[in-house]
């Protein structure tokens, strides 16, 4: 052979290429992996449990997606919101709101936006009938936070605000990183997954964390690759398609078996060594990929519905890949709602729809396979939205604001309440106050807008779904650094 080691390589490029796992090799977390000792492999547990992290990217607004339902004088009710919104278009009739009873606010009712239910040509009912059946829960006026705030501490406080607050690509990945005082390099996701994966996956065939929605911060640990995938347009036997899986002739057998020996070669070299490693992680999963069974549950052809029924298939698979913990990221945009948010084609309002669609045809899947109190979704955005609108009429939106309400489904969810940490007046209060200028609102000038301050933080959120999945109080330091600043580090919305 006329080629050397690196022409070799450049020109099975073709090959490499179609690795997803692969695509992860600028990250380089392998590097201190395989710097570092390897932990003791315990016996993994005998239960499967997955998260499902939805981004709702662009920030999606809150306002709208729950809303009070009631005339109660003592809390925000649905005038209180009405007035802040009716005037430019953006407030949902009240008779439209899907109903709900919140018990932790003394059985108020509120309402999900209504498309949250059954969707003319939907395949299913939605999530909003899982609210009364106890599976549904909301994280209200959650936030990037670096410690609790009042309004008087963080207007006369500057350095405990979050870094660049309202910035989208600031606030998103403190969002997936949870760390809101500086830039952080690694997701909480995949920190859970270097404190765990050892103990949980020891014989793994796939890696702990896959993500359907390309790589994203929320993936990266400081030894975790993750494995990125296509949605479920592209059958699961061919995201990971090799030379050893697609093709049987002579040559190809040939390509496989000397990439395969190449691979043991330079081993001294860190870099070679962990680029090695991520190649026979992805001829491993490849194989292991190589058959599944279909989903039973029909999902809507949506962009988050095809990444949901992928993330279904993957759990089919669970058994095969000898892998008892999963985190699985997917990603929904649009939600940068400046204009058009009431469109029908564009914004807020069919965004909701395919979200509440695809997550309960993920719950019915789960439910049917007997896994339903196994496999837990949960939202994140970047932030909230302005509760005064921008614009009017048909083209309204809303501005970037703070404060935002998430959704956590599954089996194992204390569903059916509003969760989180309550306002520091006392009140006893989850919900913010709907007033433009009020307690709640952190807005300086002339026109307050309506940010509401977040009295929950993302770590507490995060840390309250890492330990469902298996940390301990002892793990919460090291993958949510901030902790220690927040008296309530499990806010009690997950059945252990």
């Amino acid at each position: 052979m006329k080629d050397n080691r690196r022409q070799f390589i450049k020109k099975s490029g073709c090959a490499l290429s179609m690795m997803a796992l692969a695509t992860q090799a600028r990250h380089f977390g392998m590097v201190s992996a395989m710097s570092q000792k390897g932990a003791s492999i315990s016996a993994p547990p005998s239960d499967y449990r997955a998260l499902v992290c939805i981004l709702l990217s662009g920030g999606n607004d809150g306002n709208n997606l729950i809303v009070p339902n009631h005339s109660d004088a003592t809390i925000s009710n649905y005038a209180a919101y009405a007035a802040s919104r009716s005037s430019q278009g953006l407030a949902i009739p009240q008779n439209q709101l899907l109903p709900i009873t919140v018990p932790r606010l003394s059985n108020l009712t509120y309402g999900l936006h209504p498309n949250l239910g059954t969707v003319a040509g939907g395949v299913n009912s939605g999530i909003h009938g899982l609210w009364a059946t106890g599976k549904l829960a909301a994280v209200v006026n959650t936030g990037n936070l670096t410690r609790p705030l009042t309004k008087a501490q963080f207007l006369g406080n500057p350095a405990w605000r979050p870094y660049q607050l309202f910035s989208h690509s600031d606030q998103v990945q403190q969002q997936q990183s949870s760390r809101s005082d500086a830039p952080s390099p690694i997701g909480w996701g995949g920190k859970i997954a270097d404190r765990t994966n050892t103990a949980n996956n020891p014989t793994g065939r796939v890696p702990m964390i896959t993500s359907i929605g390309g790589t994203q911060l929320f993936t990266l640990g400081q030894n975790t690759t993750p494995l990125a995938i296509r949605d479920a347009n592209t059958p699961l036997n061919e995201v990971l398609v090799t030379y050893s899986t697609c093709c049987t002739d002579p040559f190809s057998a040939a390509r496989t078996t000397a990439l395969a020996e190449l691979r043991t070669v330079d081993l001294d070299s860190e870099l070679v060594r962990a680029t090695s490693h991520i190649m026979n992680q992805a001829q491993t999963a490849s194989s292991a990929l190589s058959t599944y069974q279909e989903v039973g549950v029909t999902f809507p052809n949506t962009d988050i519905g095809r990444q949901l029924k992928q993330v279904a298939r993957m759990i089919k698979k669970r058994t095969d890949l000898n892998i008892n913990r999963q985190v699985f990221f997917v990603e929904l945009g649009g939600f940068d709602t400046h204009q058009n948010q009431l469109s029908n084609q564009v914004g807020q309002t069919i965004l909701l729809a395919q979200l509440s669609q695809a997550m309960r045809a993920l719950y019915d899947e789960m439910f049917n396979l007997g896994l339903d109190t196994k496999v837990t979704q949960f939202t994140l955005s970047d932030f909230g939205r302005t509760m005064n609108p921008a614009g009017i009429g048909s083209g309204v939106g809303t501005d970037h604001a703070w404060g935002n309400h998430m959704l956590v489904l599954g089996g194992s969810v204390v569903g059916g309440n509003f969760y989180g940490s309550t306002r520091p007046d006392g009140s006893g209060n989850y919900y913010p106050t709907l007033a433009l200028g009020g307690p709640d609102d952190i807005d300086t000038g002339g026109a307050p807008r309506g940010r509401w301050l977040p009295t929950t933080g993302v770590e507490q959120y995060a840390a309250t779904l890492g330990r469902w999945f298996g940390l301990t109080d002892a793990d919460l330091p090291a993958i949510f650094p901030n902790i220690g600043s927040f008296t309530n580090t499990d806010l009690g919305f997950m059945i252990p």
